[in-house]
């Protein structure tokens, strides 16, 4: 009891659509979701866009969509457990104006699932390297939650690459004590990942929403379904690499190193920053200490929004994304 009340805070803090309970699916359980077909791997996994891979030096095959042209090319980061469909609300309105590419993390989605460590650098240096590959010019990056975080490294870090940011309900504005930090590389462990119930799947997706649309179902559906896949353990060490690299290179001190302009939107009811139970408090305070240490940056407060911003008020973030870019 004690250990699945340690997990659920803790997804609580990281926005994903996971839990670490170690219950066993049945199908006597409440969920409507008991007849889901399971995936083989990932691969299978029904993109709405069609997919591109790009070869990184390292061995890495980064999945990802292209659609659209225009002066600025945008790279969409998703967040810590889950995958390029993420934009799905996003693509086909931005693609209008800009070059649109969304990808999937290495250890996510149709990418490969090669053993990494998980640091926000790593993933910033994926980046980098997949901006050279593709030689790609005017880049705009967006991230969400943890791509936000991803997206401020690589800023700071390859500053010649990055035109400007945009941050969605981004990770590394909240700061932990070394004892939380602790905390969150002790509970999180690929055993709990793997052994995710259905119901808690989708108990945890409703947090990110402040009220969930039925477009986001196929979140449930696919995260369900990828539990049967050959690569399923290997995307659970994905995950915790990604939360041990969130907390071992916070960007909280850097924020203010950051020079692209940068655009900054969060739900006013966001019920995952601040983390509830380890720093309460309204999420308003969060995003705007993270804004007022970002030099040029612009700070929209969505109300009656939760932490998918961008999914949960496209039209929202697209027309903000639109005159930032103008």
């Amino acid at each position: 009891m004690k250990r699945n009340i340690l997990y659920s805070i803790l997804i609580l803090a990281l926005g994903v659509m996971l839990t670490t309970s170690c219950q066993t699916f049945t199908k006597a359980k409440w969920h409507p979701y008991s007849q889901e077909k399971s995936l083989g791997s990932l691969m299978e996994l029904d993109y709405p866009f069609e997919t591109n891979w790009a070869n990184l030096s390292g061995g890495e095959k980064i999945a990802y969509v292209d659609e659209g042209e225009g002066e600025y090319t945008l790279i969409l980061i998703h967040g810590l457990g889950s995958y390029l469909p993420a934009w799905k609300m996003n693509i086909p309105e931005l693609s209008k104006n800009y070059r649109v590419i969304a990808i999937d993390l290495p250890g996510y989605g149709k990418s490969s699932k090669m053993p990494h460590s998980g640091l926000m650098t790593y993933y910033a240096g994926v980046i980098k390297e997949f901006i050279e590959v593709l030689g790609l010019k005017n880049v705009v990056l967006g991230g969400h939650s943890m791509g936000g975080q991803i997206s401020m490294v690589t800023a700071l870090h390859y500053p010649e690459h990055i035109d400007k940011i945009v941050l969605v309900a981004p990770a590394g504005f909240e700061r932990f004590t070394e004892g939380q930090k602790q905390w969150f590389r002790n509970v999180m462990t690929v055993r709990g990942v793997v052994l995710t119930t259905a119901e808690d799947i989708i108990t945890n997706l409703a947090y990110n929403f402040y009220n969930l649309p039925s477009e986001a179902e196929f979140m449930i559906t696919d995260r369900i379904s990828m539990r049967s896949a050959s690569d399923f353990e290997a995307y659970s060490y994905a995950v915790v690499q990604s939360v041990n690299g969130m907390v071992n290179e916070a960007i909280i001190n850097y924020l203010d190193q950051i020079e692209q302009p940068a655009l900054i939107l969060f739900g006013a009811n966001d019920n995952l920053i601040p983390n509830r139970f380890l720093n309460p408090g309204p999420t308003r305070e969060i995003a705007q200490y993270g804004a007022s240490k970002i030099k040029n940056s612009k700070l929209v407060m969505v109300p009656k929004c939760g932490h998918f911003m961008m999914f949960e008020k496209p039209e929202v973030f697209n027309a903000e994304v639109k005159a930032f870019l103008k």
